[in-house]
C-alpha cells in the first residue's frame, strides 16, 4: 500500500486575506468624478454654515431667555 501525499494548501493569515479582500472591494467601488465631489463638498459646507448659524441663534436665545428668568 502507497501512502497518499497530502496536499497542503496555503492559506493567508487574517491581516493578509483582510488587505487582499479590502483591495478587491475597493476596485469594485463607483468613485465620483472631481466635478461630483466638489458639488457634493459645497452642499455639505453650506448645510455646515446653515446649521452652525441656526444652532448658535438657538444658543443665543436660550442664553437669553435664561438671563431674563434668572434676572440677570
Amino acid at each position: 500500500m502507497a501512502e497518499k501525499e497530502k496536499k497542503i494548501v496555503k492559506r493567508p493569515n487574517a491581516i493578509a486575506r483582510f488587505y487582499l479582500e479590502t483591495r478587491g472591494e475597493l476596485r469594485k467601488v463607483s468613485w465620483p468624478t472631481r466635478q461630483e465631489a466638489w458639488h457634493m463638498t459645497r452642499i455639505v459646507l453650506v448645510v455646515l454654515v446653515i446649521m452652525a448659524i441656526y444652532l448658535s441663534s438657538l444658543d443665543a436665545i436660550g442664553a437669553w431667555l435664561v438671563s431674563l428668568a434668572l434676572g440677570a
